[in-house]
């Protein structure tokens, strides 16, 4: 059953409010990624005395990552309005998950505090928000 706030979108069918606050969360995500972290974490990366291999692969991951943040942003959007997206949404929601899980065993095994790799606090939300809209 589709979860929604009762408003109607320009089709007629209602916004799924848990997909469209997964949506506004991961745009948060991507926008956080792009312009807090490419100056923070991309710009030293290449800035850094190492193999250019190893330096040009970590630097096209992180443009991965900005892509794949906006397609799942995208997807959740859609999801919101239409419900014959469910199926991105729920895609979207699998890699949300797989993020929260991946930061949270990367602190244990790296011995971090949960703090120094905030990223799984923002994936764990859009995997609320997103599990309570497939709901």
């Amino acid at each position: 059953a589709r979860r929604d706030s009762g408003r109607s979108g320009s089709s007629g069918t209602k916004l799924n409010l848990g997909l469209a606050i997964a949506a506004a969360l991961t745009a948060l995500t991507w926008a956080i990624h792009t312009f807090v972290g490419g100056p923070s974490v991309a710009k030293p990366l290449l800035a850094a005395e190492m193999p250019v291999v190893p330096k040009l692969t970590n630097y096209y991951c992180w443009h991965l990552v900005t892509i794949v943040l906006f397609v799942m942003t995208a997807g959740f959007a859609y999801a919101a309005w239409v419900p014959a997206g469910q199926d991105v949404a729920v895609m979207s929601t699998i890699l949300a998950i797989a993020f929260t899980l991946w930061s949270l065993a990367l602190i244990i095994w790296k011995h971090r505090h949960p703090l120094q790799l905030p990223q799984w606090v923002l994936f764990l939300a859009i995997s609320a928000a997103a599990l309570a809209g497939l709901a």
